[in-house]
Formats: C-alpha cells, structure tokens, sequence
C-alpha cells in the first residue's frame, strides 16, 4: 500500500512508521515508532520530531497509518484525528498545508473526496516524494551563490534530521561541500534547546564539513573579523511579503548582518510559504515551557541552573522582517523579497 521509505530522520518499513528521537542525539540513535496519531502529537509536541518539512511528513504519514488501522473510520472521525493533527504546533505551515493535502481540501465536493486507505498512502507518498525533491532544487539553487572559500554562518538545524532528504539551509551547504567550493561553517548553538550545537554538528560530522561550533553570542565577534560572509537559515513560515518565522535568534542574525554586510538568506520549499498570511505580524508563535530555559536537557540529562519559579520569556521563534533579507532561496528559485511578493500573487491567480 504505502511505499517503504527511510531517510535520516523518517522511516517507514514493514509497515511500521518510526522517526528518530532528536532529543537523544548526537550520542543516541534511538527510533521510535508511532503507532496512534496520538504518539505522533506526543512527539511533535515534546519535539522528538521538528523540522517544518519533517513535521509536516511525519503528520501526513501517521494520518495514513490511523486510517489504514481503521477501516471502518467514517470522514467526521478522520477530519477530526487530521485537525489533531493539524494542530500539534502552530508555526510551521507545512504541517497545516501537508493534512490539508491529506484531507483534500482543494476538491470542492465533499462527498468526492477518497479518504481509503489507498489514497492516503498514495497522498502520504507524494508528500514525502515532493518534500525530498524541493530540498534537492532548493540545495542546488543556494549553493551556486556561495563562493569559493566562504565563511558560513547557520542557525538551529535545517537538515536531513529536520526534514527528509537534503535538507534546506543545511542542504545548500551540503551541495556547496560536495561541489568542492571548501566552505568553513560556524553553527550557532541555538539556545535554549541547542539545536544547532546538537544536531547540525552531528549532521556535518557525518559529512566531515568543516565547521566550528560557537555560542548564540559570538557571532557578532566573528562578523567583525571578517570570519563570515553568508548566513543561511530555514523557515518555518513564510508571509506573503516575504517575512518569516525561523527558530528564536535569526532575527538577531539578520540584524548582525545587515550591519555587517553580509548576505542573509532564508532558505525553504514552497510547503513553507503561506500566500494567507499578509505580513510577519500575522505569524502565530508559539510559547514553550518555562524549564526549556531555565536550565538543559538532551542524551546527557537534565539540569536546572535557575530557581524552579524563576519567571521566564520562551517563543519558539521570532520574525525575520523582509528589509533584513538579501534573499528567499525556494525549490522554485531565489528571490528578493519584492521579486517574491509578485511570485506569490501571480501562483495565486493561477490557482484562483
């Protein structure tokens, strides 16, 4: 029925879908499988699974399972488990657009929509296909404007541990490596869950890229001694007029290289872009737990280093203004944030 597949992050074989635990990396590989759409939220939510891409697969994928381990589910029911679904984080599109595939919502008829478990599978497949084909465009796309010799600043992870296949940001790296262009990447760690000093190491250690790792705060330092000459980061949300929503901190970025000079780009597939969405200020962010700041966890334990009701400010993502970006590189091409806007209005009037 639904293919076997297996990426770094997402597998699906022998009819068990399992995705890797990010929170036990780099030193544990453990996998997971997520029988009930109700393990999937679980793990979106505790952030076993993120990513925008991956999420958004991974959802697709356990709506198939739910619907193939119950037959006799009518459409009420399966809307319902898919809005569960739907709703397990509120930032990242791609989880909204990939269940609305899933549902179906572009057929008009209700009645004429196939919710069998045929036609997940082969829904749930095509977005996995498509996503793995995106980043490949996308990588290739980013990594013909990075130069010989550069100097790559990255934020939080954007890789195949963040989506299937090549990943976005971390893609255009990989396909700039692999083209021989001799790159140096500096990885922000990404507090407070040090996603870049977790996982993006892991990802370019099993590559051998050159890399260094540095705190969230040294960037600056580096920008100023001339260390950096391109940033590139994902997008969990991109509004219509370029804004986006990225892991907590890319705006300070932007900000540092916009006073720099340094090229800033957000990198991401079309899955990402919500042409709905006016503008950054019409992004959801979401607020995380209050622990996640006050101290550490990961495959190393626990610690609190502040008082247990220490009060504390926790969005998981911040806005990227469009003055602050040099350029969005899509599966479809870069552009600059004006060229963007009209891209996203011209694709609406071909759908409308």
């Amino acid at each position: 029925m639904l293919k076997d597949f297996e990426y770094l992050s997402i597998r699906y074989k022998d009819e068990k879908l399992e995705i890797l635990d990010q929170r036990r990396l780099p030193d544990i590989e453990e996998w997971m499988e997520s029988k009930t759409p109700e393990d999937m939220i679980t793990y979106i939510k505790q952030l076993s699974v993120r990513g925008a891409p991956l999420i958004g697969v991974a959802a697709s994928v356990a709506l198939f399972v739910y619907v193939r381990d119950h037959p006799d589910a009518d459409r009420k029911t399966i809307v319902e488990v898919s809005d569960q679904l739907r709703n397990a984080r509120p930032t990242a599109v791609n989880l909204m657009n990939n269940i609305d595939t899933m549902i179906q919502l572009s057929q008009p008829d209700q009645d004429k929509r196939d919710y069998s478990a045929e036609k997940m599978a082969e829904l749930a497949y095509s977005i996995v296909e498509a996503e793995v084909e995106m980043c490949r465009r996308m990588s290739e796309f980013g990594a013909e404007l990075v130069q010989q010799g550069e100097g790559i600043l990255t934020h939080c992870n954007t890789g195949g541990v963040a989506t299937p296949g090549m990943g976005t940001a971390l893609g255009v790296i990989r396909a700039a490596h692999r083209a021989g262009k001799q790159i140096h990447v500096y990885v922000d760690e990404t507090r407070p869950l040090l996603q870049g000093g977790r996982l993006t190491t892991y990802e370019l250690e099993r590559e051998q890229i050159p890399y260094t790792l540095i705190c969230d705060n040294m960037a600056a330092t580096l920008m100023a001694a001339g260390k950096i000459q391109r940033v590139l980061v994902g997008a969990d949300r991109i509004a219509r007029n370029g804004d986006f929503a990225n892991k907590i901190g890319t705006y300070s970025v932007a900000v540092l290289a916009k006073y720099h000079n340094i090229p800033f780009h957000g990198v991401a597939p079309w899955s990402t872009v919500d042409p709905a969405c006016p503008s950054g200020k019409h992004i959801p962010i979401e607020q995380r737990a209050p622990q996640e700041v006050q101290g550490a966890s990961g495959a190393f334990g626990s610690v609190r280093w502040a008082p247990k009701d220490s009060q504390t400010f926790n969005p998981a993502f911040d806005v990227t203004p469009n003055s602050l970006i040099t350029s969005l590189i899509l599966d479809t091409g870069v552009y600059d944030c004006q060229s963007f806007e009209k891209y996203v209005e011209q694709i609406k009037g071909n759908l409308s």
